[in-house]
């Protein structure tokens, strides 16, 4: 039987919360983990939490999936509190996923076997797939990139080539849209990406206002990027 103690430990733990989920929006899972970088993260968060503000259009309910209830710390030594442990929650359907970069992409995290299937397994429904910087490394291990065109950040282009030969990696561009798939170079350079997204699926007045609400100059025009039409 249970003492007292234990008793009072379980009724004082507090009930896990999650987000509040609007219908009939975009859902965008971003992954995170223990050594993820800031701006590849809150960058494209920054964005798609901003379309909750525009009226006739099919918003995004965002919020962050990990493989712990406890606090993850990033590079920086940000500490968030992830709302899906995706080992041991229901999780929503994933419309969007965004694969920020962390520190240990392009090694330990790419053992992480329960990690890959989650990716795999999220990207088989999602509508588009996208990562920043190195995220796009977790993406070539999970097999998503074998067929389609990518790029990284771009001092660990030669990396990724060396680690995935048979890929399609493209330097000189900022990001590569590629079927469902987009990746970025990373850094600042996310928000364009997640911009971009946004002109693919809203249109350029729509993320023009988008990018002015957050002081950014946006335009395609002279913004080194690579489309693939199929």
């Amino acid at each position: 039987m249970e003492n007292n103690s234990q008793t009072e430990q379980k009724e004082n733990t507090p009930k896990k919360q999650f987000p509040k989920l609007e219908a009939n929006r975009y859902n965008v899972g971003f992954l995170i983990m223990d050594g993820v970088f800031n701006t590849e993260l809150t960058a494209p968060f920054d964005i798609f939490q901003h379309t909750i503000f525009r009226k006739n259009i099919k918003a995004m309910n965002v919020f962050t999936v990990a493989n712990t209830d406890e606090a993850v710390t990033t590079f920086e030594g940000m500490r968030i509190l992830p709302d899906y442990n995706y080992l041991n929650d229901s999780l929503p359907k994933i419309d969007i996923l965004v694969v920020p970069s962390a520190e240990h992409h392009l090694d330990t995290d790419l053992e992480d076997e329960k990690m890959i299937s989650f990716v795999q397994k999220v990207a088989k429904n999602a509508e588009f797939v996208t990562s920043h910087c190195d995220g796009a490394f977790v993406l070539a291990k999970a097999g998503l990139l074998d067929n389609v065109a990518s790029t990284t950040f771009p001092s660990d282009i030669p990396k990724m080539r060396e680690m995935f030969p048979n890929l399609d990696i493209r330097d000189n561009t900022l990001f590569v849209h590629d079927g469902k798939y987009i990746t970025s170079a990373g850094g600042a350079k996310s928000f364009e990406a997640a911009l971009y997204l946004c002109q693919h699926l809203y249109g350029k007045e729509i993320t023009k206002s988008l990018a002015g609400g957050l002081v950014i100059d946006w335009t395609l025009d002279g913004y080194p990027h690579t489309i693939i039409e199929k």
